[in-house]
C-alpha cells in the first residue's frame, strides 16, 4: 500500500461507516434512493474492472444481473437466501466463461452487439420456458429479506468489489490488461495471452452482477423477463460509468450519485422519454467528457502541478 493509499484509506472508511448507517436515519425515499445508488455502484464499479482497463464496451450487464434475479425467483422456497446468492454468482459465472471464450476474441461494434443481444437472448429464452411450461410470465419473491438488509448486503459487496479492483490492478493480471487496452496487437507479441486475461476479468464482472442481481431480487415481489433483462440497464450501467470515469476504480461512484438523482427525476416528470434523454446524455458524454469526471479532475491537478 502506497503512502498516498494510507492517507486515503481513514477517509474511506469513514465514508463506509456513514454510509452504512443510512437505513438506521431513514426507512423511506432516501433509502430507496440509496439502494439505487449501491446497486449502481456496485453494477458500474463491476462493469469497469473489466471494459475500464481493455475498453471493450460490454452490454451484457442485464443478462448477469437478470440471471441472479430469477436463480432467486426460482427456488426462493426451496433453499436458503444466502446459499441462493451463491448459486447465483457460479451461473453468472458460468455463463461469462461461456461467452467470454466464445466472443472475446472479437472486438469493438462487433463486441458491443453481441453483448446487447446476450441480455436479449436470455429474456427471450427464460420468457419461452415459462410459456412451455405453461406457468405464469414471471415468479413471486416472497421472502423475509427487508430493503435496510439488502442495502446492507450491496454495501457490503460494494466494499469487496473495491478490494477486488485494488489487488487486480496492482497483479501481474492487471498490468497484463492495461497492455491489452493501450494496443493488443503489442500486447500478442509480448507474449501476454490476450484470450486468458480478458475471460478472467469478464468471469469476475459477470459473477459479480449475477450476485448483485440475487440480492436485488427480494425488493421485487414479482420479477419478469422483461424487468429482469431490461437492456436499459446496461445502457443505465455504461452511461454512469462513462461519466464517472471508467479508467480509475473509484470512476463509477463519481457518475452513479448524480446520474441515479438525476435519472430518479427524469423517471419521475417524464416517464415517457427516459430513452430519449439517456441515449443524448450517453451522446454528449462520450463526446465532451470521453474520460469522466475522474479524468477532468486529474487533468486540473495536471495544470496546477505544471503552474506551480
Amino acid at each position: 500500500m502506497t503512502e498516498r493509499e494510507r492517507r486515503i484509506l481513514p477517509i474511506c472508511l469513514a465514508a463506509f461507516i456513514a454510509a452504512a448507517l443510512l437505513p438506521l436515519a431513514d426507512d423511506g425515499y432516501w433509502l430507496a434512493l440509496g439502494i439505487s445508488v449501491v446497486m449502481y455502484t456496485t453494477l458500474a464499479t463491476s462493469w469497469a474492472l473489466f471494459s475500464g482497463p481493455t475498453h471493450y464496451i460490454s452490454l451484457a450487464t442485464a443478462a448477469f444481473f437478470g440471471v441472479g434475479m430469477y436463480t432467486v425467483g426460482a427456488w426462493v422456497g426451496l433453499l436458503p437466501f444466502p446459499v441462493l446468492v451463491l448459486i447465483a454468482g457460479l451461473l453468472g459465472a458460468a455463463l461469462a466463461a461461456v461467452v467470454g471464450l466464445a466472443t472475446l476474441r472479437l472486438s469493438g461494434v462487433y463486441f458491443v452487439i453481441f453483448t446487447l443481444g446476450l441480455a436479449e437472448l436470455a429474456r427471450q429464452v427464460v420468457s419461452w420456458v415459462q410459456t412451455t411450461m405453461g406457468t405464469s410470465s414471471g415468479l413471486y419473491v416472497l421472502t423475509d429479506i427487508t430493503e435496510p438488509i439488502i442495502y446492507w448486503s450491496l454495501l457490503a459487496l460494494a466494499a469487496v468489489i473495491y478490494l477486488i479492483g485494488w489487488r487486480i490492478g496492482r497483479s501481474r493480471l492487471g498490468f497484463a490488461l492495461r497492455i491489452i487496452g493501450n494496443d493488443e496487437v503489442v500486447a500478442v507479441h509480448c507474449g501476454i495471452g490476450t484470450a486468458r486475461a480478458k475471460v478472467i476479468l469478464f468471469v469476475v464482472s459477470g459473477c459479480l452482477a449475477a450476485v448483485i442481481g440475487a440480492i436485488m431480487a427480494p425488493r421485487f415481489a414479482y420479477v419478469t423477463p422483461t424487468q429482469a433483462f431490461s437492456p436499459m440497464l446496461s445502457f443505465q450501467v455504461v452511461i454512469m460509468a462513462l461519466l464517472g470515469g471508467a479508467h480509475r476504480l473509484w470512476g463509477p461512484l463519481l457518475g452513479v450519485i448524480p446520474f441515479t438523482i438525476v435519472l430518479d427525476l427524469i423517471a419521475a416528470n417524464f416517464p415517457n422519454q427516459t430513452a430519449l434523454l439517456l441515449g443524448g446524455a450517453f451522446l454528449l458524454i462520450v463526446y465532451f467528457i470521453p474520460n469522466g469526471v475522474a479524468g477532468l479532475i486529474e487533468n486540473g491537478l495536471r495544470r496546477g502541478r505544471s503552474r506551480a
